[in-house]
């Protein structure tokens, strides 16, 4: 295995070419300095540090002040950002980071390769990050820093989705860690990034301001320099309608979660502009917990997949503008989505009933659902109310309503908040849950199906089936491209089409609407969730 070198440089002609291409920006025209934009968007972070913050709709408003060693470019590859390249040893087990010089944090302190390293050492203790310290940080057995501007991480063992997890992780000032406000975040947790986090009100908004010292954008920015927006504020606003009718009305400027009974207000709409784009890592699904209750039979999972018309509760709840997921990740990271999974499994109330009778649930209550021994076949779906968007409630409800008429099953839906959902997880007392992820889809994979105490931090099927580790370990420990996407492929088809394990209903997406005066809106490469506001700015 020859060593891999990517000392990269930024280069003036992509930065150019980025610009005219991203989205909002128009060549006759000069992005202007200074104003102000007003955001509307759905969620209200559980916490503002971003190195424990697992809401994927937060990630927009926290990228503003928070940035990471390398940026990714459409095709996944990478881009110099706060690193100018990496090396990769020739054993395949150390990284070498180059960090860019003349960035600083926006508290006063340096980013250098102490900085950096420190990142590392904090993650690893599960008295910060809690399950985190258990997942791609675990690997880490020394860290070097021989010099300001040069920091090397060496891995116990080959470990393929390391570049990927170390490059997109996002990194705060050594002085965050002695801070009262660490585990909360709060303007005291600083980052380098090209805005600065100046207020938040809980329930209300969040405010930042410019990072007038800013000159450290990724390669593939629109523009290098300041921000040109001189402040942008996020105002928390649940419902989709009411983010629909301030964006209408003047009140914010932009917003992001449009239903599908809204989309057609903005689209061919010369007042608008809409975009959207579809996330990487895991579909929202249904997780059915191999454990506990009536999903620990194989026959009663596979039973309550076929009892679901997914394509036709998708086009009910999301008018057609939602996509129907299949596998365990997004369709849009063609190294790892295997799409021979498509149709490879459907609804068929026909098999679904034949295998409740099978599992011997052959009973009726007086309601008309299935009984065994006297008990209804009930599946507890637990759902966070801080991940209850998207019209997901909605979505939850349709859903029971097929199980319960095309195969008898309850499916009995419980929202939770955050400390009942965290106990349920912990005891493993639930029937299903109902969630989707978006980190890089390797990573992601692993937190899905490895056991639970081995980094599967988020494996709500609790499956700890020999093979699922057997798979991600040899995955893992290749940098073959090919073999890693042949095994993916197989975990995927055992764990969706043989052991039924989670039933994926739609790939998540972003969608954008904002007045036609505002310029510079764009998603990130590959993840392509909605970019901060560095790149916006406001037309006279």
């Amino acid at each position: 295995m020859l060593p891999r070198r990517h000392f990269l440089t930024l280069s003036a002609a992509l930065v150019s070419a980025t610009a005219l291409c991203s989205p909002g920006f128009a060549s006759d025209r000069k992005p202007v300095n200074g104003g102000k934009l007003a955001w509307g968007v759905e969620t209200d972070p559980a916490t503002l540090n971003p190195q424990l913050n697992g809401q994927d709709k937060t990630k927009l408003l926290l990228r503003n002040a928070y940035e990471s060693l390398l940026a990714r470019t459409a095709d996944g590859g990478y881009v110099p950002w706060l690193a100018t390249g990496y090396e990769i040893s020739q054993d395949g087990r150390t990284y070498k980071f180059k960090l860019r010089d003349g960035v600083k944090f926006t508290d006063g302190q340096p980013f250098n390769a102490a900085a950096v390293a420190t990142n590392f050492t904090k993650l690893k203790d599960a008295g910060y990050s809690g399950s985190a310290s258990a997942g791609p940080v675990s690997r880490v057995v020394e860290i070097k820093t021989p010099d300001e501007r040069t920091v090397s991480f060496t891995l116990d063992r080959i470990y393929a989705p390391f570049l990927d997890f170390a490059a997109g992780l996002e990194l705060l000032s050594p002085g965050a860690y002695s801070s009262s406000q660490l585990k909360s975040g709060g303007p005291e947790i600083a980052g380098t990034g090209p805005f600065i986090l100046k207020r938040y009100a809980k329930g209300q908004d969040i405010r930042f301001v410019k990072n007038p010292d800013y000159n450290w954008a990724p390669a593939n920015a629109g523009h290098q320099g300041p921000a040109y927006l001189d402040e942008v504020t996020y105002r928390f606003l649940p419902e989709s309608s009411v983010r629909t009718g301030a964006l209408t009305s003047g009140q914010v400027d932009v917003i992001e979660g449009i239903s599908g009974n809204d989309a057609g207000l903005f689209k061919g709409n010369a007042d608008f502009t809409y975009q959207t784009a579809l996330n990487t890592g895991t579909p929202y699904s249904l997780f059915l917990n191999v454990t506990w209750g009536p999903t620990q039979d194989v026959n009663v999972r596979k039973a309550l997949v076929a009892s679901i018309d997914v394509d036709g509760v998708l086009k009910s709840v999301y008018r057609g503008e939602r996509t129907r997921a299949w596998g365990i990740t997004s369709p849009i990271d063609t190294q790892f989505y295997d799409k021979s999974i498509e149709k490879a499994y459907g609804a068929d109330s026909k098999r679904a009933n034949q295998l409740l009778d099978e599992a011997g649930w052959t009973g009726r209550d007086p309601q008309g659902f299935r009984t065994k021994d006297g008990k209804r076949l009930t599946i507890e779906v637990v759902q966070a109310q801080a991940t209850v968007r998207d019209q997901r409630d909605v979505l939850l409800q349709a859903l029971q309503a097929q199980a319960r008429q095309n195969a008898g099953i309850d499916l009995a839906i419980v929202f939770v908040d955050a400390g009942t959902y965290t106990e349920r997880r912990k005891t493993g007392q639930f029937g299903s849950i109902a969630n989707s992820n978006t980190p890089t889809d390797a990573i992601d994979i692993e937190y899905h199906y490895l056991p639970v105490d081995r980094g599967g931090s988020i494996n709500y099927s609790r499956a700890a089936a020999p093979e699922l580790s057997q798979w991600l370990t040899e995955a893992a420990g290749t940098l073959d491209a090919k073999k890693r996407f042949e095994l993916y492929s197989r975990l995927q088809r055992f764990a969706i089409v043989e052991q039924a394990y989670a039933l994926p209903l739609y790939e998540p997406e972003d969608q954008v609407a904002a007045s036609s005066s505002v310029k510079g809106i764009s998603f990130r490469p590959f993840k392509q969730m909605p970019e901060s506001a560095y790149d916006i700015w406001r037309s006279e």
